[in-house]
């Protein structure tokens, strides 16, 4: 795998998302809907590499007990969420840490449309987070269908199709979601996709 995280960069089609929407029995204005939230320009950024957030808070968890002062101290890492802002250019922090801990690195990052966070990787559907992070960097299809089978996989299925969107931000976004605001964000970008 190479580090410049840039692969084919193909665009979702209407018909990769009505075919990926059926795989998990919701409509496309569902999934719409969370893409939007998670990733509003989509899944590949101006430079053609997959939208990409890291965490310094996972990357602590991540990490060998040994590597967790020695990232922190180089502004990596830290063992709370909020606790520090995230990083404004993630790639650049990312590329850091992965000459800490390459594979703690990747588990560490919230990758494509739908945000799944590396460590996820098998809830994804991909033995490594190594194969879930190559896929991405190819295809948004590859991106959205990581996204369904997590979704299936922690249960949050049956949330999304009865649009309780706070089950489902709850699950999907974790215990912080009412603060940012997630459940409603998700109600307002479904509306609007059923009104389009």
């Amino acid at each position: 795998m190479t580090y410049c995280f840039k692969g084919r960069a193909e665009r979702l089609t209407d018909y990769a998302l009505s075919e990926i929407s059926a795989l998990i029995g919701v409509g496309e204005e569902e999934l719409s809907a969370v893409m939007k939230v998670e990733a509003a320009q989509g899944g590949f950024d101006p430079q053609g590499r997959p939208r990409m957030i890291f965490e310094p808070h996972i990357f602590w968890r991540e990490l060998p007990s040994a590597k967790r002062k020695g990232a922190e101290r180089a502004g990596l890492a830290h063992p709370v969420w909020g606790m520090k802002a995230r990083p404004g250019d993630s790639y650049g922090t990312l590329a850091l840490a992965m000459m800490l801990d390459p594979v703690a690195a990747l588990r560490s990052a919230a990758w494509g449309m739908g945000r799944i966070i590396g460590c996820h990787h098998k809830a994804a559907g991909y033995d490594t987070v190594q194969a879930m992070v190559a896929a991405f960097m190819d295809q948004e299809a590859a991106q959205l269908e990581g996204m369904v089978r997590f979704i299936q996989s922690e249960g949050l299925d049956d949330d999304l199709r009865r649009h309780d969107w706070s089950a489902f931000a709850r699950g999907y976004n974790g215990a912080g979601y009412a603060a940012q605001g997630f459940h409603t964000k998700l109600a307002a970008a479904y509306a609007e996709a059923v009104a389009a």
